[in-house]
């Protein structure tokens, strides 16, 4: 983040914070590692030596799986499909470009065509990730023939972060904010803030703009502040 100082008509400075961006690579190196991500970073940095051609990563949100996902698509040039659009893909489904189908729930497979995707991939030998919230088991799958393909496909799990994971994603966004951070704030966050990806993600910024707005350093009083703030749903 950055500051400027701007004159009022009374030739008055006044601090003005500026909203810069906060790159958000989908890059491997900007994904930070624990135990609760190891096996999916292990299924993308193996691609494409994979033991089948579809797999299935399942997570709560904040988990991580849409970057992870994305890292991969990245890697692999592959199409990017929202699976309640599924039928509406057209053309991709004949070429052998890898697919990511994003998203899968209960209430938006359209059998049918993921039936037929399914095959097609398999028929050029190319990949597909599918998110979700859930395992296939879990989807209501009414196709006997999509009910075989799924249960063929490598199932990966992402788990909620814990407090390790949690640590170096926050000591990760605040580092890429170039804000200095003391130990104890983020041990203080840690233990009292919601535990996904997005959580952090959000904490960090809300710091961040309240901070520079005030002037003030990222302090455990600052840092309880936000938290307050957030979960009475009184964000700036």
């Amino acid at each position: 983040m950055s500051d400027k100082k701007y004159k009022t008509p009374e030739n008055k400075p006044v601090q003005m914070a500026l909203e810069l961006p906060v790159e958000n690579l989908v890059s491997r190196e900007d994904i930070v590692e624990g135990a609760a991500n190891s096996l999916a970073l292990e299924m993308i940095d193996s691609w494409p030596q994979w033991p089948g051609l579809v797999v299935v990563l399942a997570g709560p949100v904040g988990s991580g799986k849409t970057h992870i996902a994305k890292v991969w698509a990245n890697k692999a040039d592959a199409h990017i499909i929202s699976m309640k659009h599924l039928p509406e893909l057209g053309e991709d489904r004949a070429n052998n470009r890898p697919l990511l189908l994003e998203d899968a729930t209960p209430d938006n497979i359209h059998e049918t065509a993921l039936f037929h995707i399914l095959n097609a991939k398999r028929a050029l030998n190319t990949s597909i990730i599918i998110t979700s919230r859930s395992w296939p088991s879990d989807w209501d799958i009414k196709l006997a023939d999509l009910q075989s393909r799924l249960r063929a496909a490598q199932l990966v799990e992402l788990g909620e972060p814990d407090d390790e994971l949690l640590r170096k994603v926050l000591y990760k966004l605040f580092a890429d904010r170039q804000l200095p951070v003391e130990s104890n704030v983020i041990d203080f966050l840690v233990v009292r803030m919601e535990r996904s990806l997005e959580a952090a993600c959000q904490v960090v910024a809300q710091l961040d703009a309240k901070g520079l707005a005030q002037k003030r350093g990222i302090t455990r009083h600052l840092a309880g502040e936000v938290l307050s703030a957030i979960e009475a749903g009184q964000l700036d």
